[in-house]
Order: structure tokens, then C-alpha cells, then sequence
């Protein structure tokens, strides 16, 4: 089986960064797309992101090797219906959505089990649309394949080994573990984040004592709190369950915590910290210690050899230190593929200064 024509569902942020990606390694491939509005067909034909556009669904994909669907999961469900009389045996049918429990169940329902394997690139921006889309963003991010029971080996190889090429770090799941994943380490904590910036909010002065003071640990722990409240709700709805679940056992955790702290259990708190931060302290990727104010900013770079280097080269000859520099491989809520952190915020701007002035992408969190 190989790969050459590829079709696309929609062009906004991602679909529109891997056909980028997808043109970038491969250029003779025949790319396709499907779009609501012509203008954003127009924008990707002038970017060389697609050959061909059509606003409507139609024979134009009769022929692709594969076709990524990568619009919201209710209209991807309706593309699916739109597609079965047109594909052939061999297309394979994918999506980049973050929750894979419906799509499966709406391939199962189709029959359509032989053609698809769900896709999940973890990377992305708070900025929507095609005239965004960045193959960058693909680079060193984790790619999840869910390939259904009946899926042929050899196309999952085939998808497995594009995901490679474009820059992505691809990893098998099941559809199931996906998700539940997904919500422990995303779905759940963004919740929480929103919970906890409401409470303060709920039991701030008319002053706005708490809000006045409130920074380092609390406005980096409700960060993802500011995320959209659209696609957050899509979410939570399609991955109800595991979520629920979750929650559940977090606020037993909770009220555990809440009844030691009430009865002055001398020694559990210390118990409590020391476990989270042993756990948390083993993630290679994250800043030692418990949360504290810190001064980072993300960078857009290539992904080839001597990148990195030169980028630590140029602050050092401005004598400017770095604490601490690694790359993000999940970036579906994240902006900048390297994560460059410093000692002090007057470091931090002398760095976003001087790297901007040098037409470097630099993201920063607020």
C-alpha cells in the first residue's frame, strides 16, 4: 500500500498544517480538500497546501489513499455517512479529533471498521482557521493512532510511518484508553482549573483582594482555565463518562483531604506532597519543585540539526542565562515547539526582545 493522494474534510488550524507537513515531505502528492467557504480554498491553493478544492462532497475523494476529517465530531459523523458510497476498499478515513469514543462508534454503526483508523496530532493554538496553519506545530508532537480491530496492519504501518515523516511522535492506543487517558491528564484538569478560578472568584472582597494578589502558583495552576469555552464544552460531552468517573474519584480524593486537614491529621499533608511531588518532579519535561512563578516563553524553531544550539548560542553571547530548555511534545494546548525557561523575569524579557528582533516566534503565557 502507498500513499499519494490525500483528501481533507474541512481546512481550518490542523488540517491545514498537515497538508502543509503532508507537502512538505512528499511534494508530488495529489492533495484534495473539501471547504464551506471558497475563500479558505482559494487561501490553501495559494499556499500549495492543496491541488485541487471543491465546497461540495463529491467524487473529487473517490480515489484517495487517505482522507482526514477535521472538522467537529458531529460533522465529521455526517462526513463519514457522505463518504461510504464514494470510497474505495483501500481508502483509509482518519480524524484529528481529541475525544475517539463517537467516531468509533459511528464507523462501527457504518461499517466502516476496514477503512479507518482514528488519529489524534496533539498540538494546536488558541488561533483557529487555515490562513494559521503552521507544519511546525506537528513537529515533536505526539500523534495518536486509534486503528479499529479490523483495520489492516499494514495500513496502520503506512499511517504510522507518515506521522514520522511530517515530524510527529506517532503512538498506538486503543480507542478506550485514549480517551481515558486524555481525561486524566487534559479533560479533568481543565475542569478543575475552571473550578478553582471560580471559587476565588466567588469568595473575592468587592475589592478584589484576592484577584489583586493572586499570581505565581494560582495563575499558573488555573492557566488552562482561559481556554475556550466552545470547544471545552464539546469535550466534556463527548467523553461524559470517563470524565465523570474521574471527577468522582478526585473529589473523594478531595473530601479525604478536607476531613485530615479539619481533624489536624499530623503527617498527611506531609504524606500528600511528598508522593505529587516525587510524581510530578519525574516528569523530564517539567520544572523541579512545587509551583512557583516562572519565567518561560515558547519558540517556534525547525526541526533539524543545530537549532537548539544556535538559539542558545545567540542568548548567550547577549549574557543571557538559561535555567532551564527542552521540547514540548504535547502542544495541543501550547504554542511553540521549545520551551526556554530563565532565572528571572528581566531575563525573560530581554530574551522575547531579542529573539523577536531576530524574527523568531515567541509565545508566552499570561
Amino acid at each position: 500500500m502507498s500513499m499519494n493522494k490525500f483528501g481533507f474534510l474541512s481546512l481550518g488550524l490542523i488540517g491545514g498544517s498537515i497538508a502543509l507537513a503532508i507537502r512538505q515531505v512528499n511534494p508530488n502528492a495529489k492533495i484534495v480538500a473539501y471547504a464551506r467557504r471558497q475563500s479558505t480554498l482559494d487561501e490553501a491553493l495559494a499556499a500549495g497546501a492543496i491541488d485541487e478544492g471543491t465546497t461540495q462532497i463529491n467524487e473529487l475523494f473517490s480515489d484517495c489513499d487517505m482522507i482526514f476529517l477535521c472538522a467537529p465530531v458531529a460533522v465529521n459523523n455526517k462526513f463519514l455517512e457522505q463518504l461510504k458510497p464514494l470510497i474505495s476498499d483501500n481508502t483509509i478515513i482518519t480524524d484529528v479529533g481529541s475525544v475517539k469514543g463517537a467516531i468509533h462508534e459511528t464507523v462501527e454503526q457504518l461499517g466502516l471498521s476496514k477503512n479507518f483508523i482514528g488519529g489524534h496530532p496533539m498540538a494546536g493554538s488558541e488561533k483557529t482557521g487555515f490562513s494559521n496553519a503552521n507544519p511546525m506545530i506537528l513537529e515533536n508532537a505526539y500523534y495518536i493512532l486509534t486503528p479499529t480491530e479490523d483495520v489492516s496492519n499494514e495500513a496502520v504501518a503506512e499511517y504510522y510511518s507518515l506521522v514520522k515523516k511530517i515530524g510527529a511522535i506517532p503512538l498506538i492506543l486503543s480507542h478506550q484508553e485514549h480517551d481515558y487517558v486524555t481525561a486524566a491528564v487534559s479533560h479533568v484538569p481543565h475542569l478543575i482549573a475552571a473550578a478553582l478560578a471560580n471559587l476565588v472568584h466567588d469568595h473575592d472582597s468587592k475589592e478584589g483582594t484576592m484577584k489583586l494578589i493572586a499570581a505565581g502558583g494560582f495563575k499558573d495552576i488555573t492557566r488552562i482555565a482561559s481556554s475556550s469555552p466552545d470547544m471545552w464544552e464539546s469535550i466534556c460531552m463527548a467523553n461524559t463518562e470517563n470524565i465523570a468517573d474521574l471527577l468522582d474519584d478526585y473529589i473523594d480524593s478531595l473530601q479525604t483531604i478536607s476531613k485530615a486537614v479539619r481533624a489536624k491529621q499530623k503527617g498527611f499533608t506531609y504524606d500528600l506532597f511528598a508522593a505529587s511531588k516525587e510524581y510530578r518532579d519525574s516528569f523530564a519535561d517539567l520544572p523541579k519543585g512545587p509551583i512557583k512563578k516562572v519565567f518561560a516563553c515558547y519558540v517556534d524553531i525547525p526541526d533539524e540539526a543545530g537549532s537548539i544550539a544556535s538559539l542558545a548560542t545567540l542568548l548567550a553571547k547577549a549574557d543571557i542565562s538559561i535555567k532551564n530548555i527542552g521540547i514540548i511534545h504535547n502542544r495541543e494546548f501550547e504554542e511553540g515547539i521549545l520551551r526556554v525557561e530563565f532565572y528571572d523575569a528581566a531575563a525573560l524579557d530581554e530574551a522575547v526582545v531579542l529573539l523577536q528582533n531576530l524574527n523568531y516566534s515567541i509565545y508566552q503565557r499570561k
